[in-house]
């Protein structure tokens, strides 16, 4: 590969790298002098020396109770260097409607795709239809690390623009990461109680020999969808299956016969078994009548209507007490002022495309008067704005 090209790639992955990460130690520690820094990382790339720094491993919950493996930003560096190579490449052959880290899509797209496909199945709700709704059991922990690495390689080596050197070069980073063990040298955060009810299916710590990959790492979401892509043509024209959506290990299928759905379920079944490696969750099964809608990101999805799932308002009920608790005692700083904003906004930016204008009434009237001295509600009562008076 072209040294000048290699440089300025990656450059441009140190910026993309850090438009969300600027406040980490990790962030903060490369950037007090990050061109040298990226100059030692250029020359590790290019003489093949360069190796992947231990991870971070701790325990969110929120939306859900998930096991996350952070890498160094030297090492997200090199992630995004990666991505910004080969998505365009992959993006030639993903269907449209897998949502999941693609640009222009995500999760409100594929709700009002879902919605989308459920007025067109029943000739806007003159016909009856059913939902058949799947998931992977331990998606990510189950991923066959020789299987997603062969699938990258054979559609590099025979759709990528870049000469065969470059190729060479790009695969031979993408192997050091795909084949990475985060486990065997990482730094563990929290406390072991924040294990207890994680199924050992949803851990990296007990995934079989050569499977898995970290949640958090930009690569592993972009891998996760190439190496369901053939799944994702399978179900589309082998199955014939028109009003079909999935956002990472969650799909759907709408169809106007339910015999139909029934009979497809061995046959996606085996076909995850047999080339993937994978097992259908056997407790996530769901087919119902359309009437019954189905929950979908966070969302349920209803003839004519989509309502917020119970657990995202919980989730912002929580977050409005928490920041409620906080002025209790004190007067917020800065930092606390921004993050008060930024956790009350981008609840609102969620819900605000869907019917919660009675829900927004109800959480506005939780939130401590004290607040209302810093911010206001605009009038549809969608998004949190400072007053010009206050400053941070």
């Amino acid at each position: 590969m072209s040294s000048k090209n290699l440089l300025y790639d990656l450059f441009q992955a140190y910026y993309d790298a850090r438009k969300n990460k600027r406040n980490t130690i990790s962030a903060l520690g490369f950037e007090i002098d990050y061109e040298k820094n990226l100059f030692k990382l250029y020359e590790e790339l290019k003489s093949g020396k360069y190796e992947i720094d231990p991870s971070i491993c701790f325990i969110i919950f929120k939306p859900v109770q998930r096991e996350v493996f952070a890498a160094c930003f030297r090492d997200r560096v090199v992630h995004h260097l990666i991505y910004n190579y080969i998505n365009p490449v992959f993006e030639r052959f993903f269907i449209h409607d897998s949502y999941s880290c693609r640009k222009g899509k995500g999760t409100s797209y594929g709700i009002q795709r879902i919605s989308h496909f459920m007025r067109s199945c029943s000739h806007n709700y003159h016909k009856n239809f059913y939902i058949l709704k799947l998931d992977i059991k331990g998606y990510f922990m189950s991923i066959n690390r020789e299987i997603l690495y062969r699938k990258i390689k054979k559609s590099l080596k025979g759709h990528c623009d870049k000469t065969k050197e470059d190729t060479d070069f790009v695969l031979s980073i993408i192997k050091k990461i795909v084949f990475n063990k985060p486990t065997s040298d990482c730094t563990v955060k929290g406390k072991k109680s924040d294990w207890q009810g994680l199924p050992k299916s949803k851990s990296l710590f007990f995934a079989e020999e050569n499977c898995g990959l970290p949640i958090g790492n930009l690569t592993s979401q972009l891998f996760g969808n190439v190496y369901l892509d053939d799944f994702d043509h399978f179900i589309k024209h082998k199955l014939g299956c028109k009003y079909y959506g999935r956002y990472v290990d969650d799909f759907i299928i709408i169809h106007q016969d339910k015999e139909f759905l029934k009979s497809i379920i061995p046959e996606i079944r085996e076909y995850l078994q047999k080339h993937l490696a994978l097992k259908l969750h056997p407790k996530k099964i769901y087919l119902q009548n359309s009437s019954k809608g189905v929950k979908f990101l966070g969302s349920v999805i209803k003839p004519y209507r989509i309502y917020i799932a119970n657990r995202t308002k919980g989730n912002f009920y929580q977050a409005v007490e928490k920041q409620n608790q906080l002025v209790k005692n004190h007067k917020p700083d800065k930092k606390e002022k921004a993050s008060f904003l930024s956790s009350m906004n981008s609840y609102l930016g969620l819900i605000k495309h869907y019917r919660t204008y009675n829900l927004k009434r109800k959480l506005l009237k939780q939130v401590n008067a004290y607040w209302k001295n810093y911010f206001y509600f605009n009038e549809r009562k969608n998004k949190l704005v400072l007053k010009e008076k206050d400053v941070f």
